[in-house]
């Protein structure tokens, strides 16, 4: 059979309110989450055994193993086969380029099954990508929504260990979101958005200094009406009025800092783009 291709997209936490933490020290989250129309791409074949290739421009380091969650999240399916994933994402980025992987192979294989948390709080939210309120350790999920948002997206070549970023966070009983509203159109929900905050922010920032100058480029950027940190970094994302702003302002990105990843697209819902081309699964 040819081979099944999925794309993987980035996720992006536009809002992400730390509520709590629970007695077994995960922490409760409050966060608003929307899909890029960019990521990663998975070419899956039924196989007898299974197979991992990785190839792509941010391939390097990452593993082929068992332990690689697109060969765990077929394995939790109960299927083997053989898969190339075409790794354009920065890894341990805060865009849930792992989770989001794991969620395109399920989606590949037309499967959702029980036990999805034990590949990580992040892949029920990426299985199908379109935007959400995410509560809890990840595990309610209350679709949104919103607006196309044209967006940029930095990351300065940097990988933040996630839980570093949580245990210095100086306070976690913060108040979660308010009810979304019904927006109007971009500007109407950046406005909205710029009410909110990432609580993982500033401890990143203290611990990863250049998250503060990709934050302080971006808002520098004609047009740019919000710019924040996303997850637990340390890529970060500015929003914009129009798609010719972002791919503006993508541009002076590239010319100022050319080592660093960048993109630009429309956040939001991409449930359609990122549906298998092959829907017909046939055992080998």
């Amino acid at each position: 059979m040819p081979p099944i291709e999925v794309l993987a997209p980035a996720k992006v936490n536009l809002a992400l309110h730390v509520t709590g933490q629970r007695a077994d020290g995960y922490h409760l989250l409050d966060s608003l989450v929307a899909f890029a129309p960019f990521g990663d791409r998975i070419g899956l074949t039924l196989a007898a055994a299974p197979m991992l290739r990785v190839t792509g421009p941010e391939a390097a380091g990452v593993p082929e193993g068992p332990e690689n969650l697109v060969l765990r999240a077929a394995a939790l399916a109960g299927r083997t086969a053989e898969i190339t994933l075409e790794k354009n994402l920065p890894p341990a980025s805060g865009i849930g380029g792992g989770s989001s992987d794991a969620a395109a192979v399920l989606r590949a294989l037309g499967a959702a099954p029980e036990g999805l948390e034990r590949l990580g709080a992040d892949v029920p939210m990426c299985l199908v990508p379109r935007p959400a309120r995410v509560r809890g350790i990840g595990e309610k999920l209350e679709p949104v929504t919103l607006p196309p948002l044209p967006a940029v997206l930095v990351n300065p070549r940097l990988e933040v260990a996630t839980p570093a970023v949580f245990r210095a966070l100086s306070w976690r009983e913060n108040p979660p979101l308010p009810e979304l509203p019904a927006f109007g159109g971009a500007v109407d929900c950046i406005d909205w958005l710029r009410e909110r905050r990432n609580d993982l922010e500033p401890p990143a920032v203290a611990l990863a200094p250049v998250i503060g100058t990709v934050l302080a480029m971006l808002r520098a950027t004609p047009g740019c009406r919000l710019a924040r940190m996303s997850g637990s970094g340390a890529t970060c994302f500015a929003l914009y009025a129009t798609l010719v702003e972002a791919e503006a302002a993508l541009a002076r990105v590239r010319i100022a800092r050319p080592s660093w990843w960048a993109a630009c697209g429309a956040l939001g819902d991409q449930t359609a783009s990122a549906q298998p081309r092959d829907h017909i699964i046939r055992e080998v």
